[in-house]
């Protein structure tokens, strides 16, 4: 669903999406293609334990806060 939103966002056909993934291929071919997919993959999973540390981090310090005031 999120991915069919950012398509729809970017304007994205099938036609599109078929032609990048024949590029990437040509460009990088398909030895390395899984080699670049998987290092995308950990710096998302990086990214996303960043804001969430970040996240708990807020809401501990605004917990405290509300401890404080009372």
């Amino acid at each position: 669903m999120i991915l069919s939103s950012i398509y729809a966002i970017m304007g994205l056909g099938g036609q599109e999406m078929i032609f990048i993934f024949l590029a990437l291929l040509l460009l990088f071919g398909a030895k390395k293609i899984p080699e670049l997919a998987r290092g995308l993959g950990k710096g998302i999973r990086e990214f996303k334990d960043a804001t969430k540390d970040v996240r708990e981090n807020i809401e501990d310090g605004l917990k405290e806060a509300e401890k404080s005031e009372k």
